[in-house]
């Protein structure tokens, strides 16, 4: 069965109010609001694909998830614990693993696409990664649809 293929344009993309705004514990300055546009989730629900957006404000962000992001347009200036900023403009990427932190400052607004994916124990990981090549090695696997 052929699976669909998803295009967008996110730069244009209509998004809604986000579901899950900036928790309000988090917000240290400003009044930023979010909003998101669910793209994709995986067959195996893991991981999914968002446009998110916020306007101006300065919040922390606590990451229950690995995300990796593209902003798209605008701006942020992203803060680690140890004080240093790093600017994010368009076409930068930034990696966020799961139990980090950061502050995040929005002069503007900002667009990201991001990848969230739930994090795996290890060892799980390791037999799912060895089922996956004893599959493909049996021929069970991994030939193309074509």
């Amino acid at each position: 069965m052929s699976k669909s293929i998803l295009m967008i344009t996110p730069v244009a993309l209509e998004l809604e109010p986000d579901g899950k705004p900036i928790t309000a514990d988090w917000v240290l300055s400003g009044t930023p609001v979010s909003r998101t546009a669910n793209l994709a989730r995986s067959h195996d629900w893991t991981s999914k694909s968002l446009v998110w957006e916020c306007t101006a404000g300065l919040f922390n962000w606590f990451y229950t998830e690995d995300e990796s992001l593209v902003v798209i347009s605008g701006e942020a200036f992203i803060m680690n614990g140890k004080g240093e900023e790093r600017r994010l403009g368009p076409g930068d990427f930034a990696f966020f693993p799961a139990g980090s932190s950061c502050t995040w400052r929005v002069p503007h607004l900002v667009r990201k696409v991001a990848i969230v994916r739930e994090t795996m124990w290890r060892p799980l990981g390791f037999c799912l990664k060895v089922w996956k090549k004893l599959l493909r090695l049996t021929g069970i696997a991994g030939k193309s649809q074509l």
